[in-house]
């Protein structure tokens, strides 16, 4: 006899569920009290804010009704779509091969599944499902009479929605996911319950996705684990020196400036896809500065600081540990914005101290120029970034976990809908993926440094307009940074589109090559040379048009990493004996990658 047909089995089977239900009760009412006292302190922010998408969608309805022959006519262009579906799935029927009417993208990784295509009650629902999603985009799209930014918001919100409802997302509607629980009796379904109860209590009553197996990633163990040194700290930074892997090294050292919204070892993941560790194997000596993840203490710290106890004190950091005075320096995303900052600062001061420390400026897929900012400009305009000071006042900082879900909703297919149907609908735990655990080590962010970069930069693109911005009593002008310069961007970057960082090759005033990598913000950087991965265009000729450069660009397969190698061996100075973390002018305060990129928020 089967379980199915024994009393007994489905006894066990029934208290099993009863005790499994009585445990999700106990913990939703915890996460209910959690989520309260959640927005108790947070005074209510949410970041978007309902009623700025609410306004928008209203300002969207209007105009859809003010030229109601539109609408009918992209209305009746829905129902032709679903009268040639219904056709051709009548003549599948009937046993005729036919061609869909439409198809997914080939990089949409929702309808992978073989049964979307072979079985036809799905490839009627995937099918059905893609006419709506074109046709409401087009529809909002064509709509006349909106402001440029309504219709950015409009848009961006309209493909969420989208998203949100495919097929995919939903067990009924999805073949693998219903497979599953048949077979397993549910049981996928009470395992992902189960996780989504453990993301909730994580987030204190909101939803924080995990997207990898936490517990399999230790820093300075299997994740930033290159060896090196604290050798100098402030209220902002750690200074990190990495041990040489040659007997001779670079006389110039090399300052990497990351971003402070993740953290630094993202050029530091595991030794396969290290960048740090690459370069220093290439006989550079690697300072890289690992920023603190603040609290509500350090919410009086500036853009201003974040220069001076940043980039600028681990230049005089540097030349007591090396002895060097000169130096080369890279620059990540915002990390890039704030070494441009910091170079054009020193390019318009007179003191002399700062004179002749730079020997060339590297900037991975950084925006100096904001005027289109892609995706994320959604999220920022005078309303929108007025609720933002607001809650930064109060609470003293942005937390970490609102700007992942920014960042997250750019590609919400990828980091926010794929999960939900690995973890909560097929029950299934998360990988162990080294990117995705640095991606959840979420930040915070200072309420006045940030608020200003948001402003005078996001906002009023002020970066660009010689003496716009002033720091530390400098007004700045990027045209006077006449250092050689190295920009790499990448193809399908959603934070810095490409043809938006290409702007700064018109703005520094000395020697500028331009390399454009394959892939996105993050893929497209780290991308060790062993893989064999993506590739990557150049073109020595300057145009003002992005699009004309691209045109005349030469394709090179694989990483541009050894192509930026051979561009800065212009600038080593020769070469010195190795220089020992600790040994030479500052003494070492800790290993590598030290305190401060060990907060964890929520540890």
């Amino acid at each position: 006899m089967t379980d199915r047909q024994n009393p007994e089995s489905a006894s066990d089977d029934t208290d099993r569920m009863s005790e499994a239900f009585k445990r999700f009760a106990e913990r939703s009412q915890r996460i209910i009290n959690a989520f309260v006292e959640r927005q108790a302190e947070d005074g209510g922010f949410q970041l978007p804010d309902p009623f700025v998408v609410g306004s928008a969608f209203f300002d969207l309805g209007a105009k859809l009704i003010s030229d109601p022959a539109k609408l009918a006519e992209a209305q009746a262009g829905l129902w032709r779509g679903y009268a040639q579906l219904w056709e051709t799935t009548a003549r599948r029927l009937s046993g005729e091969q036919v061609a869909p009417v439409v198809a997914p993208d080939p990089a949409d990784k929702r309808f992978k599944d073989k049964d979307w295509d072979e079985e036809l009650v799905f490839d009627v629902v995937k099918q059905s499902y893609l006419l709506t999603a074109k046709w409401l985009q087009a529809t909002v799209r064509n709509v006349d009479g909106l402001d440029p930014k309504t219709a950015e918001k409009v848009n961006f919100y309209t493909r969420q929605i989208i998203d949100a409802a495919s097929p995919s997302n939903f067990v009924a509607t999805n073949p693998k996911v219903l497979k599953a629980t048949i077979e397993s009796k549910g049981e996928n379904l009470i395992s992902g319950l189960d996780h989504m109860l453990e993301d909730l209590e994580t987030g204190k009553g909101q939803l924080k996705i995990s997207m990898t197996d936490a517990e399999a990633f230790t820093l300075g163990v299997n994740v930033a684990a290159s060896p090196g040194k604290v050798v100098f700290q402030n209220d902002l930074i750690q200074l990190l020196q990495y041990a040489p892997a040659s007997d001779t090294v670079a006389k110039r050292p090399l300052l990497i400036v990351p971003p402070w919204i993740n953290k630094y070892y993202v050029l530091d993941l595991q030794p396969k896809n290290s960048f740090i560790k690459w370069a220093v194997g290439s006989g550079i000596t690697v300072f890289v500065i690992s920023w603190i993840n603040p609290d509500h203490s350090l919410s009086h710290k500036t853009f201003d600081d974040y220069m001076m106890e940043g980039p600028l004190a681990a230049m005089q950091a540097i030349e007591k540990a090396t002895g060097e005075r000169e130096i080369n320096l890279i620059g990540y995303c915002i990390g890039g914005t704030l070494l441009a900052a910091a170079l054009a600062h020193i390019a318009g001061n007179n003191d002399p101290k700062w004179q002749g420390r730079v020997a060339s400026a590297t900037y991975f897929t950084t925006m100096v120029d904001f005027e289109e900012p892609g995706e994320l400009g959604v999220f920022i305009d005078e309303e929108q970034l007025a609720l933002l000071e607001e809650h930064m006042e109060r609470k003293g900082y942005l937390d970490g976990t609102h700007m992942a879900q920014v960042f997250n909703m750019l590609r919400d297919n990828d980091l926010i809908w794929s999960f939900v149907v690995n973890n909560y609908l097929l029950g299934r735990e998360p990988l162990a993926f080294d990117l995705l655990y640095w991606n959840s080590d979420n930040t915070r962010m200072p309420a006045m440094m940030h608020g200003m970069y948001l402003r005078k930069m996001y906002l009023e693109n002020k970066l660009v307009e010689p003496g716009g911005i002033t720091l530390a009593g400098v007004p700045l002008d990027l045209r006077k940074i006449d250092v050689p310069t190295y920009l790499i961007s990448t193809s399908e970057d959603h934070i810095a589109p490409w043809k938006s960082t290409y702007k700064a090759t018109r703005l520094y005033g000395g020697p500028v090559k331009f390399v454009l990598s394959a892939s996105g913000h993050i893929a497209g950087v780290i991308n060790p040379p062993a893989a064999g991965k993506y590739c990557y265009w150049t073109n020595p000729k300057k145009a003002k048009n992005p699009d004309v450069w691209f045109k005349g660009a030469a394709r090179h397969e694989g990483s541009w990493w050894p192509d930026w190698l051979t561009w800065i061996g212009k600038f080593a100075g020769g070469r010195v004996e190795a220089r020992v973390p600790g040994k030479g002018g500052l003494k070492a305060i800790e290993d590598a990658p030290g305190a401060y990129a060990k907060v964890r928020i929520g540890a």
